[in-house]
């Protein structure tokens, strides 16, 4: 279908329902099918319902709009058309948020004519939650989901992946619910084989806007790449990968992924919040740039820091060489001096040593010339004897001097 005959769709559907809002009417014609964009018969009454929703926001709406999508849309497109319409409904009135008081005087009326399969209550159980969702009011939405009348008269569909997708969302929320407990949900909702597209945007939406837990950008990531892998062309799935992969700081992958997202987001012909959506899309692609430019100058700063510490430490490393080799060459001339020193001190013990033996010599072999009555034979070898006893003295204080003084390892 052309942009043109799709226009011209929409202007005609949009007359017959406002025809049929304003003469009391509910729409008379059968739905077949869950096609939003070319059906005539849904997209009447879509414009029709979404009249009269904002018209009168209350439960008591989505009770009517329960019961005529159950008697007017085939069993088959039942459950996509009850989730869009319950949720969609929800969103575009969220401003008006029931009380307890009107809730319980709704209830009364509507379980009193509910189906044994709580049909009705489902519905306006999911229209109610969608506005707590939606004004991202998650206390509320627990307590309303797990105490409230309205949704314990839902009976079975209680069990619904919708229902377990909506209470995870809440967990995720609250401060006063472990980050388990709300993961235990998502996941019971996530591996239901009756997951829809919805229950997966619930289920992501619930992630994404939790309070911040371990491995946080890594489940929205993770999770988020399963949803795109199944439905390649949302618009809704990209950016949720995209604030994941933002969230784990893989911005080149956050920024292909917002870029795809504003990409498909024209072509789906979304009307009426295509402009705050596409605003919130272009919102976050400015985060991811911040991001990423913030990265690049944490990485540059990062090198300049390790580059000055590299100079340091070869500046250092430079400075201990340095000062190792003075401290070497200060110890070999400490160990020098003090070898010569030693050396000093032992030559002047030996030299006092041989001066004082050869004093004493001198004045022995001048006493024995000057006195006595030996002969000059008996002199000769006196004096020689007196000599070789000095010399041999001297030559033991030497050799003991040296023996003390000698060096040892």
């Amino acid at each position: 279908m052309s942009a043109s005959d799709s226009r011209e769709l929409d202007r005609v559907c949009e007359e017959v329902a406002t025809a049929l809002f304003e003469g009391g009417v509910e729409p008379p014609f059968a739905v077949t099918s869950a096609d939003f964009a070319a059906d005539p018969e849904l997209i009447c009454a879509d414009r029709y319902w979404r009249l009269r929703f904002l018209d009168r926001p209350s439960i008591r709406t989505a009770a009517a709009c329960s019961t005529w999508l159950v008697g007017h849309v085939s069993r088959d497109h039942c459950t996509e058309v009850l989730e869009k319409w319950s949720l969609g409904y929800a969103f575009i009135t969220k401003d008006s948020v029931e009380s307890a008081l009107e809730l319980s005087q709704a209830v009364e009326e509507i379980v009193g004519h509910d189906t044994a399969a709580g049909d009705t209550a489902y519905f306006a159980t999911l229209y109610h939650a969608g506005k707590l969702r939606s004004n991202f009011w998650f206390d509320e939405l627990h307590q309303f989901l797990d105490a409230s009348l309205l949704a314990l008269a839902a009976g079975v569909h209680r069990q619904a992946p919708l229902f377990t997708a909506l209470r995870s969302f809440a967990a995720f929320g609250s401060r006063a619910i472990t980050a388990e407990h709300a993961r235990g949900l998502l996941d019971q909702a996530w591996s239901s084989p009756e997951r829809t597209r919805h229950v997966v945007d619930i289920c992501l939406n619930g992630i994404q806007a939790a309070s911040p837990f371990a491995g946080h950008g890594e489940l929205l990531r993770d999770r988020a790449s399963e949803a795109v892998r199944d439905h390649p062309f949302d618009h809704i799935f990209h950016f949720r990968l995209a604030s994941g992969q933002h969230m784990v700081r893989d911005h080149d992958a956050a920024l292909d992924s917002i870029n795809t997202a504003l990409r498909h987001l024209p072509a789906l012909g979304s009307r009426g919040s295509h402009k705050l959506l596409q605003e919130q899309y272009l919102a976050k692609r400015d985060a991811i740039l911040e991001g990423r430019l913030r990265a690049e100058l944490d990485a540059e700063h990062a090198q300049r820091l390790a580059d000055q510490e590299d100079r340091h430490r070869q500046r250092w490393e430079q400075l201990e060489g340095e000062l190792r080799r003075r401290g070497e060459e200060q110890e070999k001339a400490m160990r020098e001096g003090q070898e010569t020193a030693r050396a000093n001190h032992v030559r002047s013990v030996e030299l006092v040593a041989v001066f004082t033996s050869a004093i004493a010599f001198a004045v022995g072999s001048l006493q024995v010339t000057l006195t006595g009555s030996f002969s000059l034979r008996d002199r000769l070898a006196l004096i020689g004897a007196w000599g070789a006893g000095h010399v041999a003295f001297a030559l033991l204080v030497v050799g003991g001097t040296w023996l003390i003084t000698r060096p040892r390892r």
